[in-house]
């Protein structure tokens, strides 16, 4: 899951592992597999570096011991 703010402000988390395309037209549009699409103030470019470093952690075991407080 990451964080991305929407252009109100207000915080929305996306699961990362749903995400279909991103686009700057000029606003960042998230397309999800489910067809949802969320407008973000994030560029494409800072989306894929938090996908990077989700997906980072998780292959690495790290994210499940910030969960369980290890």
């Amino acid at each position: 899951m990451i964080n991305v703010t929407r252009l109100n402000g207000s915080m929305l988390v996306v699961n990362a592992d749903i995400i279909q395309t991103i686009e700057e037209t000029p606003d960042t549009v998230i397309t999800l597999t489910t067809g949802s699409k969320y407008i973000v103030k994030e560029s494409s470019d800072e989306i894929i570096d938090k996908v990077v470093d989700y997906k980072h952690r998780v292959f690495s075991g790290t994210i499940y011991k910030e969960t369980e407080g290890v």
